[in-house]
């Protein structure tokens, strides 16, 4: 699979960027040290003055990529469901059982994320804080349904299609499978964060990784054909 990615481009909406970062060092470094700076300050203290200073430019530099710190996340986030929609393709291929494409679905979304090394400008690890910390805020917006039309979140809506499919396969009676996928993914999220700075609103298990199993036995449980 690490081969197969490592040829790949993710590809990201172009109506979020006004160039393409990935076809210049700058832009590159744009999104390596905006990574950075997003992990460590939080988006409300980021700014791009903050980040044209941190990467020896202007702020008129990085407005050419992107027109606001909004469209700037709304990338990042974008790429990584992009690169967890590949991932996914690649660990399902092959297996027939939609039980065990189920489980490892369930495993990819709620698992901790460990840095990929096909993309060296990208630190996965961090990108996945940020969209832990940070993504809800490019869908709870105002402009959410003008950017919907515009297609931004194709990516996100693509992964819960996959899966919900896969629960058709296993219960095709299941009525809620996009509410349950994306209840997964963002619950997923919250117990991470949770468990790293409020771990009394959830719970940890000694020998198993208490997040996916209980997004797996939830999961399961609720599209039981009873």
């Amino acid at each position: 699979m690490e081969r197969l990615l490592s040829k790949i481009s993710i590809q990201v909406n172009s109506s979020i960027y006004i160039k393409d970062p990935e076809t210049s060092d700058l832009g590159k470094k744009i999104i390596t040290v905006g990574i950075d700076m997003l992990d460590e300050l939080g988006y409300e203290n980021f700014t791009f003055r903050k980040l044209a200073k941190a990467i020896k430019s202007t702020e008129a530099s990085i407005y050419r990529y992107f027109e606001s710190k909004h469209k700037l996340l709304l990338y990042l986030t974008s790429w990584y469901w992009s690169w967890t929609e590949y991932k996914l393709v690649f660990r399902l291929t092959n297996i027939e059982s939609a039980e065990e494409r189920l489980e490892k679905s369930i495993l990819l979304l709620t698992e901790e994320v460990k840095e990929d090394g096909n993309f060296s400008h990208i630190n996965e690890v961090k990108l996945n804080k940020i969209v832990i910390a940070e993504s809800s805020k490019v869908y709870l917006c105002k402009d959410v349904d003008a950017e919907n039309k515009e297609g931004v979140f194709s990516g996100y809506k693509q992964i819960v299609q996959r899966v919900s499919d896969i629960i058709l396969e296993i219960n095709p009676a299941y009525k809620y499978p996009h509410m349950l996928v994306s209840t997964v993914v963002e619950g997923g999220h919250h117990q991470r964060f949770f468990s790293e700075h409020l771990p009394k609103l959830t719970d940890k298990v000694k020998g198993e990784d208490a997040i996916t199993c209980f997004y797996r036995h939830l999961t399961f449980r609720a599209i039981e054909n009873k």
